[in-house]
């Protein structure tokens, strides 16, 4: 289990993300999780650059409709990477365990069949308390990690095109 701030990182290590779109995909199902994530993103992305109006923020219900969600933004939108940000707290019944297995292959699939990158930024925790902690609390902002990824990805990609 991580005991650091997994948000710390080294800015310089970041690319520019000024010429960059991103779409983010982000579950209402525990906002008050989510939309921290949400907000930490979007500063982590403007922090390195990237313009307001390149930055698309779109809700689903619940973390399964993630994987929906990312392969439309993949297919119809202009974006140089997608971020989906969710929340799966475990309960009593396996239905966390469900949730958790078919976003983490949905999206794995939509990465190895397309050319867009897709961050995933499924939290999936024992408890409430673990979901804090890993969107603004003792353990950092998974939001902020997503968003360096995505800027990082998006770099990798286009290396490949010259």
């Amino acid at each position: 289990m991580a005991t650091v701030n997994l948000s710390d990182y080294d800015f310089s290590s970041v690319p520019n993300a000024e010429e960059m779109k991103f779409g983010i995909i982000v579950s209402e199902w525990n906002f008050t999780i989510t939309g921290k994530l949400l907000e930490g993103a979007v500063e982590t992305l403007k922090k390195h650059g990237a313009k307001e109006e390149n930055i698309q923020i779109k809700t689903v219900p619940g973390s399964f409709e993630l994987t929906f969600a990312a392969n439309q933004m993949v297919e119809y939108t202009e974006v140089d990477a997608v971020i989906v940000l969710g929340c799966v707290i475990k309960g009593e019944t396996p239905h966390f365990d469900y949730v958790c297995m078919g976003v983490t292959q949905g999206i794995t699939q939509i990465n190895v069949t397309n050319d867009i990158p897709v961050i995933f930024g499924l939290l999936t925790t024992n408890d409430m308390q673990q979901a804090v902690d890993r969107s603004g609390g003792k353990l950092g902002n998974k939001g902020d990690e997503c968003a360096v990824t995505a800027i990082k990805m998006v770099d990798f990609s286009w290396s490949f095109e010259n």
